[in-house]
């Protein structure tokens, strides 16, 4: 098995990529050991010490380490732990995450309609390049409330994606759109 990694915007963060699927559906963040216990894959690389998130996108692990610890001393051992989840069979997820999306039924579910298609069409895939999410949290007010994951999350050019490019983007599709803030 052969894991290519890459470089994300975030100089914490960097995104493996193993050459086969991770998630079959959906995105995963692991922000503590604590909360990876349901992921098998995710609880081998927070066997590493420094991880301090770990991010399973459709074909990629995004591991975020600690600022003190340098990439060439705990990316060896992240491969190894990638590879090993790998070769023992066992599913990224132990369980099925139960995702419940509430239905938007006020007067601004086609505001809100609009803003996931704009999300989900030309923004995620985007952020998805660099190892990170960009999730839909709330609307109210001309406010669009997004959840940063993955290497978006303390990445420091993400208030100028989220300013510059998000906004930008929305606004053009959407005028009611005021501001975009991260949450």
């Amino acid at each position: 098995m052969f894991i290519q990694t890459e470089q994300t915007p975030n100089p914490a963060t960097l995104k493996f990529l193993p050459g086969r699927a991770v998630m079959a559906a959906g995105t995963a963040e692991f922000t503590t050991i604590e909360g990876a216990e349901r992921s098998p894959l995710a609880s081998r690389v927070y066997g590493v010490a420094g991880v301090t998130r770990v991010f399973l996108g459709s074909d990629f692990i995004t591991v975020t380490k600690a600022e003190d610890i340098a990439w060439a001393h705990v990316k060896p051992a992240i491969l190894g732990a990638i590879m090993e989840h790998f070769m023992s069979g066992q599913p990224v997820i132990a369980e099925d995450e139960a995702a419940t999306v509430a239905d938007e039924t006020g007067p601004d579910r086609e505001i809100i309609a609009t803003i996931k298609e704009l999300l989900d069409t030309r923004v995620r895939p985007a952020v998805a390049q660099d190892g990170g999410d960009i999730v839909f949290q709330g609307y109210r007010n001309g406010v669009v409330l997004l959840h940063m994951r993955g290497s978006c999350a303390g990445c420091p050019s993400s208030t100028a994606t989220l300013k510059n490019g998000i906004e930008n983007l929305l606004r053009h599709y959407v005028p009611d759109i005021v501001s975009v803030r991260a949450v």
